[in-house]
Order: structure tokens, then sequence, then C-alpha cells
């Protein structure tokens, strides 16, 4: 059977440099591709996977990329915006989208969704790729339906720009759809500082840290009668993500619809 043919964009950020190294030593994938704007990624794809040996290609432009070769999956860590429009260019294509972006919105989903479906191709977006944090989250969801009175922190390193996490989001969504409607306050609360009380997804808080120093984290804190139930999850490193990262690209090759959240693929 032939290797995936796998093209990873944002391939000179860590998380993408991390994705090179693992799918680049892999039996059955092979990297065909990478994209990014930093002048270091072509040295940094020969040093770490070998480019010539390969065959990988480096652009800064997807489009461009593929149409010079044929690719079965893209493997996407272009932030935001960045992230939908190479995806939709792959989908085009017949290329599977697998997306470990931040940021997209429940529109970009819906849309992405619509787009696969029209052209029958399987894509994937993982807010999270560590197999932990997507077991924390279902194991929030479970938990909600008897710990109705739920916060979410999540901690990140101060690079990171969107705020709350797709993590967070995609935990506090998983909850909302579990436990229902929100429990009324105890008081009526009052914000002497705005934003003290941090953000709400569907009823759930979610506070968001930045610090050096922090990788990912979250803490899923539920409260009950004379107990506390908190679920937490730590990466220390990119290394952690990348197990969900190759189950990922593994399981889209057999999908003709786009699946939101790892854990739909967790238990087949």
């Amino acid at each position: 059977m032939s290797p995936i043919r796998v093209v990873v964009s944002g391939a000179a950020g860590r998380m993408g440099r991390a994705a090179v190294r693992t799918i680049a030593v892999q039996s059955d994938m092979k990297v065909v591709g990478a994209v990014g704007r930093s002048r270091a990624l072509g040295e940094d794809a020969g040093a770490v996977a070998g480019t010539a040996a390969l065959g990988v290609a480096v652009e800064n432009d997807l489009d461009t990329l593929l149409a010079r070769i044929p690719a079965e999956v893209l493997v996407e860590f272009a932030p935001g915006q960045g992230a939908v429009a190479h995806a939709r260019s792959a989908v085009t294509r017949g290329v599977r989208p697998v997306i470990g972006a931040t940021g997209l919105s429940a529109r970009d989903v819906e849309d992405l969704t619509t787009l696969c479906e029209s052209h029958g191709v399987g894509g994937i977006i993982a807010p999270n790729f560590a197999l932990g944090a997507v077991l924390m989250m279902a194991f929030s969801r479970q938990a909600s339906r008897y710990f109705p009175h739920v916060e979410v922190i999540e901690l990140h390193h101060d690079r990171k720009r969107d705020a709350p996490s797709g993590t967070a989001t995609k935990t506090a969504q998983m909850i909302a759809g579990a436990r229902g409607e929100a429990p009324p306050p105890k008081v009526q609360e009052e914000e002497i500082v705005p934003g003290a009380r941090g953000g709400t997804v569907g009823g759930v808080r979610v506070h968001s840290v930045r610090l050096p120093g922090l990788v990912a984290h979250q803490e899923v804190i539920f409260g009950g009668p004379g107990q506390v139930l908190t679920i937490r999850h730590d990466s220390f490193n990119e290394e952690s993500f990348m197990p969900g990262l190759l189950l990922a690209v593994r399981r889209v090759m057999d999908l003709k619809s786009l699946v939101y959240g790892l854990e739909n693929l967790l238990d087949q």
C-alpha cells in the first residue's frame, strides 16, 4: 500500500516542525510538501526530514504547492482565517484537511462542513490533538450530567493570540450540550472589575491565563454539595500532540465528511 501523501501548512512554526519530524518517520506516511513564510523553513525541513530524500517541496503559497504535487492530506497549523482559506483550497482539489489551527468560528466550521459534504471529501478539525486533552473533554461532558456547576480555566504560553482557546471553547460546548441549561446563580453577581468572572460559552464560565513558561493546560472544575471535582490536563511540549495527529491523518482517509473534535474518532 502506498504511503499517505501529506502536506504540512504552518510548517515553520513549532507545531508544524514537530509534525514534519513525526510524519517523516512513519512507514505509512510521506511528507511531500511544506508551506510556511519563514525563510528557514526549507533548511528546517531539510535538516529534520531530508528534503531531497523525501521529495519535500517547499512553498510560501499552498495553491502553488498543490498545483505542483499530488497530495492526499493537508495538515493545517496556519492560524485563523488562513487555515480556513487553505482548507477550502484543499477540499476543492480533493485533498483532505486535518486542521489543528485555533480561532475558527462556528460559521467557519459550518461552511467547511458543507463544502466537504458537497465534494465528498473527509476532513477533521481538532481543537486539541493531545489524546489526554480529548479524554479530559469527554470526561467533563460525562461529569456535567451530575455536576452542573462548572467553570473552565485554560492556561497557555504568552505567544497565543486567541482567547479562550479552541480546547476550552469545545469543552464548554460539550458540557453545555450534556447538562442543558445552566443552573441559576445563588446571588446577583456584580463584577467590580469587568471581566473578573471570565467569559461565557454556552452558559459555562471560561477563564484564560497567558504566561511565559506555560505550554497548554486546562482545568475543568465542578462544584457540588460538600465536594469538588477537578479534571486537569497538561501538555509540556509539542510531542504530546503527535499521537493524536497521526490518528487523525490515518482516519481522515476513510471519511466522506467533516468531523469536528478528535473524540468522535476514539471509539471507531
